[in-house]
């Protein structure tokens, strides 16, 4: 195709042990997704509603690279999570079938400009310049779910300059991964190569440059990374 202007490059995130990368097409976040973390952010854990934001493809840092301080905050909180990528796609999709497809796991940082998130919702006003801004999305390489196997026991955890700030088991989620997708799948027709990160513990806060930070997923997948 010819177009009037460079086309962009394709976000992508890489695959451990493999030299193919997985190229992402969108990125949805659950909000809310623990009891704790519900609470600490002064809300009540909902069984019923879940909800969801998003942000874009290219907020991707990958490979190790260090993760900008952005602009515009005094506030910038980190928030892990377990990141699943999916290698197929539907529309009003039960639990089951969702479950179906995921292509493979990952850990990654939602991080957030808690300052300007805290003036959205006082106006309620979307999330977007709070959640959605470039190098918002941190994610570790993907590991194929032929061979990662996180269970309701798999820790997620997410250790910074040394010490623990977040740590739970999956097992804490309010919705489960097919639960989530299958929600999803009755918002936005789900395709191949969306990312969806799926919710944060309690422990969220501040970093600031020079912090680094190590994020794990259990035994299965790791990011590590520094802000600057």
């Amino acid at each position: 195709m010819n177009t009037v202007i460079p086309s962009p490059a394709q976000p992508s995130i890489p695959v451990a042990g493999r030299a193919e990368r997985f190229p992402v097409r969108r990125i949805f976040c659950i909000g809310r997704n623990y009891a704790d973390h519900a609470k600490e952010m002064g809300a009540t854990p909902d069984r019923t509603n879940p909800m969801f934001f998003t942000k874009p493809a290219d907020a991707v840092v990958t490979d190790g690279a260090d993760v900008p301080y952005p602009s515009a905050t005094e506030d910038l909180h980190h928030e892990v999570e377990m990141v699943v990528a999916l290698g197929a796609g539907g529309s009003d999709l039960s639990p089951d079938e969702a479950g179906k497809l995921v292509w493979g796991y990952g850990i990654g940082l939602d991080l957030t400009r808690r300052d300007l998130q805290a003036q959205a919702k006082a106006k309620g006003a979307p999330w977007d310049v709070a959640k959605a801004f470039d190098h918002s999305a941190p994610i570790s390489a993907l590991v194929p779910a032929t061979e990662a196997h996180p269970s309701a026991d798999t820790r997620i955890a997410l250790v910074v300059n040394g010490e623990v700030r977040q740590s739970a088991t999956l097992g804490d989620m309010l919705f489960t991964v097919p639960e989530i997708l299958s929600h999803l799948s009755r918002l936005f027709e789900l395709k191949a190569g969306d990312v969806v990160y799926t919710g944060t513990p309690a422990g969220v806060s501040a970093l600031v440059r020079g912090d680094r930070f190590r994020a794990t997923l259990g035994d299965i997948a790791t990011l590590e990374g520094r802000v600057s």
